[in-house]
C-alpha cells in the first residue's frame, strides 16, 4: 500500500494528477479497502500541497467552474449509487474517457472554457465519489494548460472537490472511521512521494505533461474495464 501511495503522489506532483489514477485502480484489485474513502482522504492533502506549491499559477475562474461541477457531480452520485451498480457506472465512465482520448489524438484541441470547464468538473464528481478516480476528465478538458497552472489549478480543483466527494460519501454512509484510519496512517508514504517529484516537475515540457495525461488517462480507464470485467 505504502509503495503504491509513494507513486500515485510522485505522478501527481510531477503532473498535477495521477494520484487517483493510478493508486485507485490498483487499490481496486489488491486492497480494496482503500477505494474510495482512504484515497479520497489522502488525496485532500496531497492536492492542498500542491495548491501551495504553485499558489500563483492557479486559474481561479477555471478552477470555480470545475469546482461548481465537481459539487453537483459528487450529490448526484450519492443518489446514483443506490440506482445502479458501481461497475456499471465505473465502465461507463472508462468508455467515455477512452472516447476523449482518442478524439484528442486525432486532432480534438480542447480549451479549458467555462462549459468544458464545468462539465469536467460534473463528470468528476461523479466519477470521484464513486470510484476514488476522478481526474480522467480534467485530464481532458484542461490537457493544453501550461505546466505550471495545470497543477496548480488541478491542485485547488482537487483539494476542494475531495472535501466535497468524502462529505458525499459521509452522507450517504459509505465511510467509517476505520477506513479514513487507513487512510492517516499512509500519509508518510505520500508525503515522501510529493517530497520526490519537487526536482522532477520543473523537467517537464507542455508536449511532454499532455501526452503523460492522456497516458494516464487512457491507462486508468483500461484499468477500471479490466477490474470490472475481471468481477463479472
Amino acid at each position: 500500500m505504502g509503495a503504491m501511495v509513494f507513486g500515485g503522489a510522485c505522478l501527481q506532483g510531477i503532473g498535477g494528477l495521477g494520484f487517483a489514477m493510478f493508486c485507485a485502480p490498483l487499490a481496486l484489485l489488491l486492497f480494496p479497502e482503500l477505494v474510495p474513502g482512504p484515497l479520497l482522504a489522502l488525496g485532500c492533502p496531497l492536492a492542498l500541497l500542491a495548491m501551495v506549491r504553485e499558489f500563483r499559477a492557479i486559474e481561479w475562474s477555471t478552477a470555480g467552474y470545475a469546482l461548481a461541477g465537481r459539487a453537483g457531480g459528487a450529490l448526484l452520485a450519492t443518489a446514483v449509487l443506490q440506482l445502479a451498480s458501481p461497475a456499471t457506472l465505473s465502465v461507463l465512465f472508462a468508455l467515455l474517457i477512452l472516447t476523449g482520448v482518442g478524439l484528442s489524438l486525432r486532432g480534438w484541441r480542447v480549451r479549458a472554457t467555462p462549459v468544458a470547464s464545468g462539465t469536467a468538473g460534473f463528470a468528476s464528481g461523479l466519477m470521484g465519489t464513486i470510484t476514488s478516480a476522478g481526474a480522467p476528465p480534467l485530464a481532458i478538458a484542461m490537457q493544453n494548460l501550461p505546466p505550471a497552472p495545470l497543477r496548480a489549478t488541478l491542485g485547488c480543483i482537487f483539494f476542494l472537490g475531495s472535501a466535497i466527494s468524502l462529505a458525499a460519501l459521509q452522507a450517504a454512509g459509505r465511510v467509517s472511521g476505520g477506513e479514513l484510519l487507513v487512510g492517516l496512517l499512509l500519509i508518510p508514504w505520500m508525503l515522501a512521494g510529493f517530497a520526490v517529484s519537487g526536482p522532477l516537475s520543473t523537467r517537464i515540457s507542455a508536449r511532454g505533461l499532455r501526452s503523460g495525461l492522456l497516458t494516464l488517462a487512457s491507462l486508468s480507464a483500461l484499468a477500471v474495464l479490466a477490474q470490472a470485467f475481471f468481477h463479472v
